[in-house]
């Protein structure tokens, strides 16, 4: 595959291109435990952190947590410095992001006030032309709004222009989709160790994606085979 395939890049942040030490996510989902006067197994906090498509909020569902309230405990106990300070960024981001040709944007349900302490903490604010941070007015992924509100900022939303999204959950792979962008899923994680359905006939599971990597460098490479993918996970899984 050819980077100068494309004529922008639209990227997710958490998981795609910067993590979160465990011990963090391990240390503010015990606070939420806490403030909710419950408890979470590791399987369960790994599961709402990460998302993981509908995977919270069947999780929130199944323990009869109301989100409203879950989100604003969880936005009470995340501190935006310590979260920045325990974010990194992944290796192959930091040599591959630089070198794309071309308008190149963030799409992220990381929120505003966490997304600009960790970008300036890295020190890769200056990467992006333009940085979404989803929100109820501009849709979450998979919701085309977000990616289509990016293009905008871009300049290539109604002109030609050949784009793609890459992302590590399904909910990327549904917004390139519905917003008439290619799709990459870059596999960071072994999802399926969390939500067996994931699993494609016991392959990695694709997420439906156009195409399907383990690390941002195949995308790199003109002569890499990229492996094509399966049929989309069929909904209801």
């Amino acid at each position: 595959m050819d980077r100068d395939e494309y004529d922008f890049w639209l990227l997710d942040l958490d998981g795609t291109l910067v993590d979160v030490e465990q011990s963090y996510i391990y240390d503010v989902f015990e606070q939420v435990a806490d403030r909710l006067e419950m408890s979470f197994t590791d399987r369960e906090t790994e599961l709402l952190w990460y998302g993981i498509g509908t995977a919270r909020d069947e999780l929130l569902a199944e323990n009869n947590i109301d989100p409203v309230e879950f989100w604003q405990v969880f936005h009470e106990v995340e501190n935006p410095e310590t979260r920045a300070q325990s974010t990194y960024l992944y290796d192959d981001a930091e040599s591959f992001v630089p070198e794309l040709a071309g308008p190149v944007g963030v799409v992220t349900h990381c929120q505003k006030y966490l997304t600009g302490p960790v970008l300036d903490e890295l020190d890769i604010g200056d990467w992006f032309d333009t940085v979404v941070c989803c929100t109820d007015e501009t849709g979450w992924k998979p919701d085309p709004g977000p990616v289509e509100l990016a293009m905008s900022h871009l300049g290539v939303g109604t002109n030609g222009h050949t784009g793609v999204l890459v992302g590590d959950d399904p909910q990327d792979i549904g917004a390139a989709q519905n917003a008439g962008l290619e799709s990459v899923h870059v596999r960071r994680r072994v999802y399926e160790r969390l939500r067996p359905s994931l699993r494609d006939d016991g392959l990695f599971s694709s997420m439906g994606a156009d195409r399907r990597v383990s690390s941002l460098d195949e995308l790199r490479l003109t002569d890499q085979t990229v492996t094509d993918v399966s049929p989309p996970v069929s909904e209801g899984e």
